[in-house]
């Protein structure tokens, strides 16, 4: 492993230059790979996996036929490389558990059934074996249990593979029963495309990625563009000009300069206004969320979060209430005008190529 100075914290960090594709591909030449869920990770980290060059087939229950079908388009042939769960699971060796988080439950007894001594369960999460007391999965020994969590959605993945780039994951091993977990790991690791893959625990994993997501990933960053936009409504802006000061800038602009170059970066190429307003502020907003981001925090490892998905996403109708959330955020008038902005921005140079190959890899959020 390479040692990375992380602002003072040195850390160890697998690059591609050190676990190269070729020395993937050897470790797993004789595994068959079946992805259990066709739905948020699964179309990305498969498709990126056959890429590459590694034997991958697809398990995908045809009940849900939105996500079959969009199996079939990406290429996946039944009877050949694509099969409902089943019969995938009579064919890997190594069982990509990438189904909903929520439906980890209905699916494991399943699943445990067909591993055999030496195969290897794997997740993109740490949620159903940290919460084994509520998801009721708890492996056999003689299996490896091991863990790549791109740190993005699965869209993100096969976007930035495409491209080159590649995402970072993290990943852990909780059970080495075949002595060659950490090898099978990293190269699944390798050949999902992750530029660099860094260490972790179950449980660390799950505790920073259900935080990251209902704090700054989404919730956060939801809740207080609304709350910007709403205030400058409230005092007779128009939709255009309080949707561009509050998400176009965001998105289009300073972002961009906080990936290439950190957010100082950033400050220092906006005006002297805004860097002092913004030096001014910052403590201020601070302040006010960290209680929030407290309790956030104390709900995750408690388990209460994890609860609260079984019951509300597990339930038979929650896709039709999760549809009616998003429509009712899509529809509001805030992304509304997001939507008209979107259609007068000039297209950028292998945008639409770019997103055309990706197509069908889903637009959803990891697990």
């Amino acid at each position: 492993m390479a040692i990375i100075d992380f602002g003072g914290t040195k850390e160890e960090v697998v690059t591609r230059e050190e676990f190269p594709l070729a020395k993937a591909r050897k470790v797993l030449k004789d595994e068959t790979i079946a992805v259990i869920g066709y739905g948020v990770q699964g179309p990305g980290q498969a498709l990126n996996l056959k890429d590459n060059g590694f034997n991958v087939i697809i398990g995908q229950s045809k009940q849900f036929i939105e996500d079959w079908n969009r199996a079939v388009a990406d290429g996946w042939k039944p009877g050949v490389n694509l099969f409902e769960i089943e019969d995938a699971l009579k064919r890997g060796t190594i069982f990509e558990l990438l189904v909903s988080d929520a439906a980890h439950k209905q699916v494991w007894p399943l699943i445990k059934k067909y591993l055999k001594p030496g195969d290897a369960i794997y997740f993109s999460h740490g949620f159903s074996i940290v919460y084994k007391d509520q998801t009721k999965i708890i492996p056999p020994k003689n299996v490896d249990v091991i863990m790549v969590a791109p740190k993005g959605s699965g869209t993100s993945l096969r976007r930035n593979f495409l491209s080159g780039e590649g995402i970072n994951a993290s990943f852990a091993v909780f059970q080495d029963a075949s002595g060659k977990a950490t090898e099978r790991t990293l190269a699944l690791g390798v050949g999902i495309g992750a530029g660099y893959l860094f260490p972790t625990t179950f449980e660390k994993e799950v505790f920073s990625d259900l935080v990251g997501e209902r704090g700054v990933l989404m919730g956060a960053l939801a809740g207080i563009m609304e709350a910007q936009y709403d205030t400058l409504r409230k005092h007779g802006h128009s939709p255009s000009e309080a949707f561009n000061e509050t998400v176009e800038e965001l998105t289009e602009s300073l972002i961009r300069l906080v990936s290439e170059n950190g957010m100082d970066w950033m400050y220092s190429n906006c005006s002297a206004t805004a860097q002092r307003g913004a030096l001014d502020w910052k403590p201020k907003f601070k302040k006010a969320v960290l209680p929030v981001f407290k309790e956030l925090y104390e709900r995750v490892a408690s388990g209460a979060e994890t609860a609260r998905v079984i019951r509300a996403c597990g339930g038979p109708n929650y896709k039709v209430q999760l549809g009616k959330e998003l429509s009712k955020m899509g529809n509001s008038e805030m992304w509304q005008a997001g939507k008209a902005t979107r259609a007068l921005r000039p297209q950028r140079q292998g945008k639409a190529s770019t997103e055309k190959a990706a197509a069908g890899t889903g637009g959803r959020r990891n697990n």
